[in-house]
């Protein structure tokens, strides 16, 4: 029996997590997907089938290179600022199949510093609200 590829065990994550994950008009989707050389990020309303804010490495106002952890920083930034201006404050993340690390993990977490899920529980599992430490 041959082995898999690293993109094949990805599609069946990816598809196992789009089972789950559905997004509404009230909270709609973060979907990420990221190439050897860009990362892309998505806001989608699933519901009514509509792409409510994109940012991305691969836009002509992107500068620099796209493929490392401050691109993806810029681009949480910029997905950011555009949901907020579409009316989303909160979203469900979709990673896509990705490990949450490096580029998705600087990705998600900026975003929650953008201003997307404000109050939501962060990844060491504090609040960013009740964080004295």
């Amino acid at each position: 029996m041959a082995q898999k590829s690293r993109a094949d065990i990805r599609r069946g994550v990816h598809s196992r997590i789009r089972k789950k994950v559905r997004g509404t008009a009230e909270r709609p989707r973060l979907a990420v997907y990221r190439s050897l050389n860009h990362i892309y990020a998505q806001v989608i309303d699933d519901v009514n089938g509509k792409t409510l804010a994109t940012a991305s490495t691969a836009e002509k106002a992107f500068e620099g290179t796209g493929g490392n952890i401050a691109a993806a920083s810029a681009v949480s930034k910029a997905i950011a600022e555009r949901a907020i201006a579409a009316g989303v404050s909160s979203v469900v993340y979709d990673r896509g199949g990705y490990v949450y690390h490096g580029r998705v993990k600087a990705l998600i977490d900026a975003t929650r510093e953008g201003g997307l899920n404000k109050g939501e529980a962060t990844a060491n599992g504090a609040n960013e609200d009740n964080s004295n430490e």
